[in-house]
């Protein structure tokens, strides 16, 4: 029953996350300032009023850093996944429903940017744009990472989350679309193919780049725990002779043993000379 809440929770969560982030993209014409705010604002909504069901992932690549820094199970990732698939299907045919099948979905492409930059080579522009989202996602996956690790950070987590999210669509708009998020890209991409776009050849690269930087971030969030641990475990070690003070429990322990044989000795010799002061007596 947990998990069917979990499943439900990141069905609307990634629904929201859909219908703002790229109904604002479609509404202004994916004006940089208004679709990166309301991809981070969708976040930090659904953050406090699912993440205490479900964490709030509503992204597969947050999904596999969370298994592979074993928060959740391979089973629970499993589910995740499929949610998330199905509530950004729920949140593009809400999208459908107010802007029209032509509306393009929000469906990631490679932009201006890197066409330009690259316009001799298709390959490089694709291989420029994995690129972007492995760095792009790195930097999103490494904020989650970090801000729930520790229970302190419970409070304003969803902020940061939000706030990271809207960082990087600030840079990431202008080279891909900032996908950081195969489910917001591939389900789109699928509705785009109403509108004739071809969005769906190059989905690949943001399915690829957000899962590959989604494990570096992970991997480097459990190297950083991993050192910060060590030298606790040290110190705590090496404290530990200098509070049980050895010597001290020997020499007691020592002192101890030894009294009940003074005592012995001590009652040994009023018997015996108790016996001898009696012995005249009885023969007078």
């Amino acid at each position: 029953m947990e998990l069917v809440k979990k499943s439900f929770a990141e069905i609307v969560g990634t629904a929201v996350l859909v219908l703002f982030g790229c109904g604002v993209a479609i509404a202004t014409k994916c004006d940089p300032v208004a679709t990166s705010l309301a991809f981070g604002l969708a976040i930090v909504a659904m953050a406090y009023s699912i993440g205490n069901v479900s964490g709030c992932h509503v992204n597969p690549a947050v999904s596999l850093a969370m298994l592979i820094r074993r928060k959740i199970s391979f089973k629970e990732f499993c589910v995740y996944v499929i949610s998330q698939l199905v509530g950004a299907a729920i949140g593009c045919l809400f999208l459908m429903a107010l802007f029209g099948k032509d509306c393009g979905f929000g469906a990631n492409v490679v932009q201006g940017a890197l066409v330009s930059t690259y316009n001799e080579s298709k390959a490089m522009q694709y291989v420029a744009a994995v690129i972007a989202e492995v760095i792009l996602t790195f930097t999103f996956v490494l904020a989650i990472c970090g801000v729930t690790s520790k229970q302190k950070y419970t409070g304003v987590a969803g902020v940061v989350i939000g706030l990271t999210l809207t960082l990087v669509h600030l840079i990431g708009l202008s080279l891909t679309g900032t996908s950081v998020n195969p489910a917001r890209s591939l389900i789109p991409a699928i509705f785009a193919l109403f509108t004739g776009k071809v969005a769906l050849t190059q989905v690949w690269i943001f399915i690829v780049g957000p899962l590959l930087g989604a494990l570096l971030a992970a991997l480097f969030q459990m190297v950083l725990e991993a050192k910060v641990d060590e030298p606790a475990k040290s110190t705590e070690v090496a404290a530990q002779p200098q509070v049980e003070q050895k010597p001290v429990v020997k020499e007691t322990v020592a002192t101890t043993q030894a009294k009940p044989a003074r005592t012995t000795r001590k009652t040994t010799t009023t018997t015996t000379r108790t016996r001898t002061k009696k012995e005249p007596t009885q023969k007078s």
